[in-house]
């Protein structure tokens, strides 16, 4: 008896000892699981979440592959986060972890679906003042997160009516600075009227979204050909593109060629990709019209006149800058920088030009531009963009290139096509020797 009871004895000491283990296994259990949601993992979320929302404001702003991606990096360093950014036109992916954490136990993946960025200056701003804030700790996390938030607050009707507006404003400006005769310039004003409607109106009509750069050149050019035929002779050609200049992709092309030569060879090939997609959907909204025109019999009459003096070229600068300081959406206290800034690009191209060739004169304006932002956003801490984008909008080879496709189209001229290319590469080669050299000079500021 007394081993039995010795015996029982020892099993319920081990049972005891069993559920001791099993408690105290049950605690440490619930006590990782705390930790995972310690407010130290909570702070590391908020870092991340915070740098993910910046790099996608940066996106939709229209900021290149190159810029963002540093900038992004300088904010998380900043922010004592390790990040690995990759960017194309159309997302993103972002790679995070916490450098003071063993490797491997806060890694972080994020991928961004994101529709391509539009040149939107005041936000770009807005979105560099806060990351600035959060960075110098005036703004703690969840401020700058809520401020972010604030930045797609939907725009009002005004601002949609002035968005038409300059889109009819820049089309009639460029006519004149073309110095085409007044009836192309009021022809391609009103072209321009309506494709900024078409644009405001497809904004909320996803499926016509897809089409609605052939729709708006099918517009515009049928409006040219009706007046050409009804009312008098045009510079057809060169008022369809007048009328066709704000959805010319010149910057983007100018874009993807920095990209490339940058060494961000996917984001670069996808953006100049989609650049000669817009020229096609352009040219073959413009030939479609053509083409119903010549089905009905209707013939424009053509003609070859550019008499206006120089004070009319000069006007329409100060109305092109302007229009254009409305389309990238600056604020008005900022007006004034972006319209000397477009009309600085001009003028350096045109009088160099004049004298050493047009190439000179646009790498000479692409380098001052670039020199000149970046020099002022290291003096004024604010973006260099608001130089450098307007600077370069009146170089950039989107004329040029939508002219060389519809001479080849409608020529059938394989040699004509070919000197219209050869135009364009000059022109985006002095753009980039220009880019890169004046950010050789004057290095940016934390890239924006």
């Amino acid at each position: 008896m007394p081993s039995v009871n010795a015996a029982i004895h020892r099993r319920r000491r081990g049972c005891a000892r069993d559920d001791r283990r099993a408690i105290l296994g049950g605690l440490r259990f619930r006590a990782c699981r705390v930790s995972i949601f310690s407010p130290a993992s909570e702070r590391y979320a908020a870092r991340v979440q915070f740098v993910v929302d910046l790099a996608a404001h940066l996106h939709r702003y229209g900021t290149t592959a190159q810029r963002l991606e540093a900038a992004v990096v300088a904010v998380a360093q900043r922010l004592r986060l390790d990040c690995e950014p990759w960017s194309n036109p159309t997302g993103m992916i972002l790679s995070f972890s916490d450098p003071t954490r063993p490797p491997g136990e806060t890694d972080t993946t994020r991928v961004v679906r994101l529709a391509p960025g539009q040149n939107d200056l005041y936000k770009l701003c807005e979105a560099d003042r806060i990351a600035e804030e959060v960075m110098d700790g005036r703004l703690d996390i969840a401020g700058g997160q809520a401020a972010l938030e604030k930045l797609h607050r939907q725009p009002s009707a005004r601002w949609r009516a002035m968005q038409v507006f300059a889109f009819g404003l820049a089309a009639a400006a460029v006519g004149g600075l073309l110095q085409l005769p007044w009836l192309d310039i009021a022809t391609a004003g009103l072209a321009g009227l309506c494709i900024g409607l078409l644009e405001q109106w497809s904004e909320s009509r996803p499926r016509m979204r897809e089409a609605s750069d052939a729709v708006a050149a099918m517009l515009a050019s049928g409006i040219v050909i009706l007046v050409a035929a009804f009312v008098g002779p045009l510079n057809l050609n060169t008022t369809i593109i007048a009328a066709l200049i704000v959805l010319l992709p010149g910057l983007a092309l100018t874009n993807a060629i920095n990209e490339l030569a940058s060494q961000h060879l996917v984001s670069g090939t996808a953006r100049f990709a989609g650049a000669l997609m817009t020229v096609m959907k352009l040219t073959v909204g413009s030939v479609i019209a053509l083409t119903v025109a010549q089905l009905l019999g209707i013939e424009p009459q053509v003609r070859s006149l550019r008499p206006q003096p120089v004070w009319v070229e000069a006007g329409a600068l100060v109305l092109a800058a302007y229009a254009f300081a409305l389309l990238f959406r600056a604020h008005r206290r900022d007006y004034w920088l972006v319209m000397l800034a477009a009309a600085s690009g001009y003028l350096i191209s045109r009088f160099a030009g004049d004298y050493w060739g047009s190439p000179v004169g646009i790498f000479l304006a692409a380098l001052t531009l670039t020199a000149a932002g970046n020099a002022y956003a290291r003096w004024g801490q604010r973006p260099g963009a608001l130089i450098r984008v307007p600077g370069i909008i009146m170089l950039v080879p989107g004329s040029a290139s939508l002219r060389g496709v519809l001479t080849l189209i409608q020529q059938q001229d394989f040699a004509v096509g070919q000197a219209a290319m050869m135009a364009v590469i000059n022109i985006l080669l002095a753009l980039i020797a220009g880019l890169l050299i004046g950010n050789l000079l004057v290095p940016a500021r934390r890239n924006l």
